[in-house]
């Protein structure tokens, strides 16, 4: 994945290989649905790479250890740009459940 300032050039061979099955006009609606879903849980997955750790001390069976987890000091919204995004947002929260969710509602005036 390559960085520009605020974007994010996905190029993964997996996200490639779905996104080309989702540009086939033979893709099936439910299909279509299930792809977009799995190309942002993997979007989720790179884009989350840089998030800050915190350590945290858990009772394993064996004995307690420390380890890391997601540090809350930044709180993080999804929000779908409407109407492509909304697709995209049920796989970010399968990786993300415990993110925020905006919308912005926009309207065309012709």
């Amino acid at each position: 994945m390559q960085q520009f300032d605020n974007a994010f050039i996905f190029d993964h061979p997996l996200i490639q290989h779905k996104t080309s099955l989702l540009r086939d006009k033979n893709t099936s609606t439910k299909d279509f649905r299930e792809l977009v879903s799995e190309i942002s849980m993997l979007m989720a997955y790179e884009v989350t790479r840089d998030f800050e750790l915190e350590d945290i001390e858990v009772e394993t069976p064996i004995c307690k250890c420390t380890t890391k987890v997601l540090s809350h000091k930044k709180k993080i919204t999804l929000v779908p740009v409407l109407r492509a995004g909304l697709g995209m947002a049920d796989g970010m929260l399968k990786i993300l459940p415990q993110v925020r969710v905006g919308h912005i509602g926009l309207y065309r005036d012709n």
